[in-house]
């Protein structure tokens, strides 16, 4: 998409309602662009220029530095409708966004300016684990380890780590809770080595590479305690949601538009095809005319859910600048929910098509194995739900994710 196709969308300023129309409009172009950067496993420069354009890596980074401050519940709206496009162009844009914003939150504004104030600027990260260790020295830390997952790194400029902090003589130094600290760095993708190993079920556009650094020195401008609200340098509604909830959300929405692209997809084969053991086309049959009309049931119900809790979470976010454990918990539980529910209407979608699923030339077959991998994210798994169970119930427990 050039930029005479953006501007017939009209101008819009980031983190405004109209930004969805902006995600919106992307949609043919996602779509056309989907299987080559599944088999390149990088978004396309196309891509990435109509990003750039409209602002989409800085919806959620705050205003005062030049980002947009999206409310969430645009946010997943966001993400879904990027979904129904191409899943790892959402994927991308969620995970990178509520890293950026996670990240500035903390900082000094100046010094989140210089990381994010271009629309450019890109970050990603892999996973926290124990295996690296983050050393304080004299102005900063010397940062070592890899990690993977790293969505997005492909087009990033800066990458971050999670990382436990260890001291000298190799033990865990305690943070102000008492327990082990963790610190988040940021350094220029340039500083680390690059491991090119993403090969993935789906999502591959997602680019997910593995990446390191040895003995890195990250100064303690770029070193940051996340989802510590004590610490917050900015407070607006969005700073009241941990990370964790910010990429349930987005995340939420992206399995959202998988679902919606694949029953919109059957819907167009149901309207022409005729199975070789049926009598009729698939549109007259009953049997898919009832299952076509509780998937519509199931995925409304689910979008519905999702967005209704993120709007009554928002609300009170802004109203109160914080978060209650009993909303953390429902949104916990919506987001984990409504994963499930359009990963299985995702699977009934590719199951109805029948053999012309299978084929790389349908789109059935790529957006299938995005919903599969989607699903297998840590914000879907069904613990969360256990969780969920014990605080309504009132069972003692140390809350996670939430």
């Amino acid at each position: 998409m050039d930029s005479s196709q953006l501007e017939a969308v009209g101008p819009v300023p980031p983190g405004t309602p109209d930004a969805l129309a902006r995600a919106r409009a992307l949609r043919s172009l996602l779509d056309a662009h989907g299987a080559a950067m599944d088999q390149a496993c990088e978004l396309s420069p196309a891509v990435l220029d109509a990003l750039y354009e409209a602002d989409f890596f800085r919806l959620l980074t705050p205003r005062g530095i030049g980002g947009g401050a999206t409310p969430l519940p645009i946010f997943a709206e966001i993400t879904e409708a990027l979904a129904r496009g191409d899943a790892s162009t959402a994927w991308c844009i969620c995970q990178g966004n509520v890293s950026a914003m996670s990240s500035a939150t903390y900082l000094e504004p100046e010094v989140a300016r210089r990381l994010f104030g271009d629309r450019r600027s890109a970050l990603a990260w892999g996973a926290r684990h124990g295996r690296a260790r983050a050393v304080p020295v004299a102005g900063g830390y010397r940062v070592t380890g890899a990690w993977d997952f790293a969505s997005g790194s492909r087009h990033a400029t800066l990458l971050g780590a999670h990382v436990p902090v260890v001291l000298a003589d190799g033990t865990l130094r305690p943070g102000p809770d008492g327990k082990p600290e963790d610190r988040t760095v940021l350094f220029p993708k340039s500083a680390a080595r690059i491991i090119d190993d993403w090969h993935s079920l789906g999502l591959r556009g997602t680019g997910s590479d593995t990446y390191e650094v040895v003995d890195l020195f990250v100064p303690d401008s770029h070193a940051i305690a996340r989802d510590r609200p004590e610490e917050r340098r900015d407070h607006g509604p969005l700073t009241a949601f941990t990370s964790h909830l910010c990429y349930a959300s987005g995340f939420s929405g992206v399995a959202l538009g998988i679902a919606r692209a694949m029953l919109d997809t059957f819907l167009e084969l149901a309207r022409g095809k005729a199975a070789r053991a049926g009598l009729t086309i698939m549109r007259d049959n009953h049997a898919v005319q009832l299952q076509v009309g509780q998937l519509e049931a199931r995925l409304r119900a689910a979008r519905m859910y999702l967005l209704g809790t993120v709007r009554e979470a928002w609300e009170e976010a802004v109203a109160t600048g914080a978060l209650t454990m009993d909303t953390r918990m429902a949104l916990r539980l919506a987001t984990t929910h409504v994963i499930g529910e359009a990963t299985e209407v995702s699977v009934a979608c590719y199951r109805a098509a029948g053999t012309t699923a299978v084929l790389e030339s349908n789109p059935f077959e790529r957006r299938f194995r995005d919903a599969m991998c989607a699903s297998q994210h840590l914000q879907g798994g069904p613990w969360h739900i256990e969780m969920v169970g014990r605080h309504v119930l009132g069972v003692e427990q140390s809350p996670q994710f939430v």
